[in-house]
């Protein structure tokens, strides 16, 4: 045995329930990890098809897209609308305007 001095500090009557206790909450903590951050596993356990969980039904809620307005004039510059309401100015670099940096 590898350790075997260790037995002449910790008496086996508490070391071997003790490490066995560890284990014990160690697998449990794992197991509540897996339940609580997948959708599959409570899916699988229930019998259900796969994907029909709480969130494959989140990820199933069509996304909201931005809106973009065209600012006439000279510059290439458009206004970003975002779904939460914000707006941003973006400018716009076109091919022919990049092949003429170089």
């Amino acid at each position: 045995m590898n350790n075997a001095k260790m037995w002449l500090v910790v008496k086996p009557t508490v070391g071997v329930p003790l490490f066995l206790t560890a284990v014990a909450v160690g697998s449990f903590a794992v197991h509540v990890a897996v339940l609580s951050n997948t959708s599959w596993v409570a899916d699988f356990l229930s019998g259900k098809p796969l994907g029909t969980g709480a969130m494959a039904a989140a990820e199933m809620v069509p996304e909201q897209t931005a809106k973009v307005a065209y600012i006439p004039g000279g510059s290439h510059e458009v206004l970003v609308t975002m779904p939460d309401g914000t707006t941003a100015h973006a400018v716009l670099t076109m091919p022919e305007d990049m092949a003429s940096l170089n």
